[in-house]
């Protein structure tokens, strides 16, 4: 498939997300390290970034180019070497705030957690590209897909603020394997679940129907609302853990909550569903948009009725 020409502005916003994020992990590691060893790690990250950035400088055009149509396959990849980079650089400033004896750098932990809570999430939006769905035409549609994007951005920020424990200020901390076992189930929950969330997208193609994407909710659910209310539980009552955000227990049992009625609620529609419907909407996925829109007025009204109920 060849790809349009890239959309300059999408191009520009993502790398610079990207590159600042960057630049902000190599600060930090530089700055945690004294004397000659200061140098060394100057040189390895500034070595590592413009490698990095080669590498960028073709993923970011490529997706830029495929912004408009419905695929979102080199956003994946981009996606998957962002967060792959990143969590590296992490790992490195966990270790070395782990080695301090006391917790002098309150504000600059914080901060931390506010550049990846803005950046991770931001570059995920950034990627899908929402608004740039010229094929997404009903204003319903395109909010219902607004909607489950929110609540991937939602779940971005909870697998992140389980990883800002590690490092944020504490009385006492968690056991080593603990500690590797919370941060390593951040990392690749980070790697997959929105890459998850970009195939279904690129999947549905130009005949996006957002009630039919139920991979990530499921995966979501078992992996980040049930699993996560566990961690914060065990961190909270055997570990005495302060830290625990009892706002996100909340958050993920109302996600449970509004998962099981969605879940109900689709195989309702899929029991009720009309035996003509799906010989519809597959005539109508292999008809060019611009002679549906010539035939639109032709059509009777019981299939008007069954579109609305393929389209919901």
């Amino acid at each position: 498939m060849v790809l349009p020409p890239p959309d300059r502005r999408h191009v520009c916003l993502s790398t610079i997300v990207i590159m600042s994020s960057m630049a902000f992990m190599d600060a930090y590691l530089v700055e945690q390290n004294q004397g000659p060893r200061k140098i060394g790690v100057c040189i390895i990250v500034l070595v590592g970034d413009i490698c990095f950035l080669i590498v960028l400088r073709y993923v970011a055009v490529w997706v830029g180019a495929e912004v408009k149509t419905a695929k979102r396959g080199y956003a994946m990849i981009l996606w998957f070497l962002y967060i792959f980079v990143l969590e590296i650089k992490l790992y490195f400033i966990f270790q070395n705030y782990k080695a301090e004896k006391k917790y002098t750098d309150t504000v600059a932990r914080k901060a931390l957690t506010l550049l990846l809570s803005i950046c991770v999430p931001g570059l995920y939006l950034i990627l899908i590209a929402l608004d740039s769905m010229d094929y997404v035409r009903t204003f319903r549609k395109k909010e219902d897909l607004r909607g489950r994007l929110f609540w991937v951005a939602l779940d971005l920020l909870d697998i992140l603020d389980i990883q800002a424990n590690l490092w944020e200020p504490h009385k006492s901390g968690l056991p080593m394997w603990a500690e590797g076992l919370m941060f390593f189930y951040c990392y690749i929950l980070l790697l997959i679940l929105p890459c998850v969330s970009l195939s279904e997208i690129s999947m549905q193609g130009e005949y996006i129907a957002p009630q039919k994407m139920m991979l990530y909710p499921v995966l979501s659910l078992v992996t980040i609302n049930i699993v996560t209310i566990f961690i914060r539980a065990i961190n909270m009552v055997l570990f005495r853990d302060s830290r625990v955000s009892t706002i996100f227990i909340g958050k993920n049992i109302i996600a449970i909550a509004t998962k099981a009625c969605t879940f109900v609620e689709y195989q309702k529609q899929v029991k009720n569903f009309p035996e003509n419907a799906i010989a519809l909407e597959l005539q109508q996925n292999s008809i060019p948009h611009n002679q549906t829109i010539h035939e639109t007025q032709a059509v009777p009204h019981d299939q008007t009725a069954t579109r609305e109920i393929v389209d919901t």
